[in-house]
């Protein structure tokens, strides 16, 4: 949408009351390049009126000048500039709290001593009850250091924390499950792994986020080592698969017909990259092409069964071109070949506007905002959680593909994120490859029906 790459901010407003104040202000806020969103009357007075009026600003700068506009109206008085995104924020997104109310000295020895002494002794002699009677099995940790945060990089782990509520809030929110966020301040991968091993009972998986690469391929596979939970780095193998769901629906309408039969070229491989690859990979059967200025990210490619490459060879020879580089621009207008698909999905800025690869030939363009891991993993963690598994095994993610895909409208790659039948389709996928796999720890009886 045109918004999304604007500058919101909402005016509070204190205009005289008479006819033509408001439009003539809304006039000068367009001949400044302003656009003008929502308009809410507050409050009508004899003499003033109290407006909020939402308005949308290429950049500070822009902003600057439409603040100016507004003082400078004489029939106008600027009350407040409200940041709807920094209000949302106030006090965090989520929340524990009790399921119960606790009113009563009876619900008082229910909940708590001395009831609850019955419970613990249950599980201290038979583990698995844990599950049933205790809040881990919805649980899940939301792990970060804070090193590769969205396209802000390493941010730290306290500023990656609004991240963190984001996830458990949509995890919550589009799938039941409760996400825990827990920032860890080190970026030593042996204190990160005993770290988050020690913690682990209390979750029934663990979520690791924005954790850079290369130490995150590491980290992730140490710790699924030791842990009898599954561990799933969300940048990489949620990116993967809701690239993969997104390449089943796109590459019909290519000269390829399916995605199997596509040449595909990975550009930039860094930890989604790196998963994307090694995804497309293993669904096609075929190597994929990869290039990067790493010579470790190139080596770990073609030990994985892909091949190096260079950004020209992959422009000039694939079918398919993914780009997860960071870096706005890089393939240029001149570069794309006549019927390519293009998904440049770095954030905010991709390596080349979707606009500006179709009007350069290609058959199909895409950005990060389209192609969004929200789309995978709560109904992954959902379904892996449901059916106690205690890995998540690339023919889960594949399956969780299928069901993106499958649910995308006619004329869409991928559907709408805050569609919960999806969210409930990618789940049951992952829970039946769980099931035909022999993975699962937990009674799926009635779980498909």
């Amino acid at each position: 949408m045109w918004w999304e790459d604007k500058i919101m901010r909402t005016f509070r407003c204190r205009l005289r009351q008479a006819p033509g104040v408001l439009g003539r202000l809304l006039s000068a806020f367009g001949d400044e390049g302003g656009n003008v969103g929502e308009i809410t009357m507050l409050r009508m007075g004899s003499t003033h009126t109290l407006q909020d009026i939402v308005i949308f600003a290429d950049d500070e700068a822009q902003l600057e000048r439409l603040v100016r506009v507004i003082k400078g109206y004489p029939d106008a008085e600027l009350l407040e500039i409200r940041d709807d995104v920094l209000e949302m924020h106030q006090g965090g997104k989520i929340a524990i709290r009790s399921r119960y109310r606790i009113n009563t000295l009876e619900e008082l020895r229910r909940v708590y001593t001395p009831g609850v002494a019955q419970v613990c002794l249950k599980i201290k002699n038979e583990p698995r009850l844990a599950r049933r009677y205790t809040a881990i099995r919805h649980f899940v940790a939301i792990v970060t250091d804070g090193t590769a945060v969205l396209g802000l990089g390493d941010i730290g782990p306290l500023a990656a924390m609004p991240v963190m509520e984001g996830k458990a809030s949509l995890m919550e929110t589009l799938c039941g499950l409760s996400g825990v966020p827990v920032l860890l301040n080190t970026k030593d991968p042996d204190e990160i792994v005993e770290t988050v091993v020690n913690i682990a009972p209390t979750f029934s998986a663990i979520q690791l986020e924005d954790i850079s690469a290369p130490r995150c391929f590491e980290i992730e596979t140490r710790i699924q080592e030791r842990v009898p939970i599954p561990v799933m780095h969300d940048d990489q193998h949620g990116t993967a698969c809701v690239v993969t769901a997104a390449l089943l629906n796109v590459a019909e309408r290519s000269n390829c017909g399916a995605l199997k039969n596509c040449r595909i070229g990975q550009i930039g491989l860094g930890a989604a990259g790196m998963a994307i690859a090694k995804m497309l990979m293993y669904f096609t059967g075929k190597p994929v092409l990869g290039t990067d200025l790493s010579e470790a990210a190139l080596e770990r490619l073609e030990g994985y069964g892909g091949k190096r490459s260079t950004l020209k060879e992959i422009m000039a020879v694939s079918d398919i071109v993914v780009a997860t580089t960071g870096a706005p621009g890089l393939i240029k207008k001149d570069m794309v070949k006549k019927g390519q698909i293009i998904l440049a999905l770095s954030n905010p800025h991709p390596e080349i506007e979707p606009a500006a690869a179709m009007a350069a030939g290609a058959a199909y363009a895409a950005d990060g905002k389209a192609v969004n891991n929200v789309l995978g993993f709560p109904g992954i963690f959902r379904g892996a959680v449901d059916a106690d598994v205690p890995r998540i095994t690339q023919d889960m993610l594949i399956a969780a593909a299928r069901a993106i895909a499958e649910a995308a409208p006619s004329g869409e790659i991928v559907p709408n994120p805050l569609d919960r039948a999806l969210h409930k389709s990618v789940a049951r996928a992952v829970a039946r490859v769980a099931l035909e796999q022999g993975l699962n720890r937990d009674d799926l009886t009635g779980y498909f029906d």
